[in-house]
C-alpha cells in the first residue's frame, strides 16, 4: 500500500527537493507540485506525475524577486514594469517575463519567456527562503482533473509517496491570473 508523506517539517521537505523530489505544499489557492527548478530529474518526474508536455513551460514561485533574477531577463524592463512584480494584488498574479538566454528548457518549454509569481503566503514563503531559491509550481492535479484544494483531495488523485506541507491552503478561490509583465495584458484570468 502506498501513502502520502504528511510533514509541516521544513527539514524534511528542504531534503526531498535536495533529493530531487516531488513535494506537495500549499499555494493562495490549490496544493502545488513543486521542484528544484535547476534539477532535470526533478523536472521530468514532476511532468511525469502530472501528464504533462515540457513544451507548455512551467511557473516559478518565490519568495522574493531576487530568488527569480537567475531565470528572469528584467534588464530590458522599465521601472513601472518592474515594479509591476512587486504589486501587491487582491489576487495572487504570475507574470510571464522574458527567459534569462541561459535559463533551461525545461522551466521555459518551447518559449523564450518565463513565468513567474512572488508569494506573500507564509508557507510558500517559509519554504522559498528555507530553500535559497523559487521552486517549480504547478497545480496539484493529474491531467484533465480539477486542482486539489484538500489533503484528500491530494490523495484521491496522487495516492503515492509525495512528501506534502500539511497546512491549508489560503483559500482563495481562482488560480493566480497570468499577465504579460512588459504589457500587462491579461493572459489567463
Amino acid at each position: 500500500m502506498t501513502k502520502i508523506l504528511y510533514s509541516s517539517n521544513i527539514k524534511d521537505l528542504l531534503a526531498q527537493l535536495y533529493r530531487g523530489k516531488v513535494i506537495i505544499y500549499p499555494t493562495e489557492s490549490v496544493f502545488g507540485l513543486g521542484c528544484d527548478p535547476d534539477n532535470k530529474y526533478a523536472i521530468h518526474t514532476l511532468l511525469k506525475i502530472k501528464n504533462r508536455s515540457w513544451k507548455k513551460g512551467l511557473i516559478l514561485i518565490a519568495a522574493n524577486y531576487t530568488q527569480l533574477l537567475k531565470y528572469i531577463d528584467d534588464s530590458c524592463l522599465n521601472e513601472e514594469q518592474r515594479s509591476r512584480a512587486f504589486s501587491i494584488l487582491p489576487r495572487p498574479t504570475t507574470w510571464v517575463f522574458p527567459a534569462k538566454i541561459n535559463s533551461p528548457y525545461w522551466l521555459t518549454g518551447q518559449f523564450s519567456s518565463l513565468a513567474v509569481r512572488i508569494s506573500y503566503f507564509k508557507p510558500i514563503q517559509r519554504l522559498c527562503l528555507a530553500f535559497g531559491k523559487p521552486l517549480v509550481s504547478t497545480s496539484a492535479n493529474l491531467s484533465g482533473q480539477p486542482p486539489a484544494r484538500t489533503i484528500t483531495e491530494v490523495y484521491k488523485q496522487f495516492g503515492s509517496e509525495i512528501s506534502i506541507m500539511y497546512e491549508d491552503v489560503l483559500g482563495k478561490h481562482n488560480p493566480s491570473e497570468i499577465r504579460d509583465i512588459m504589457t500587462n495584458k491579461l493572459i489567463r484570468r
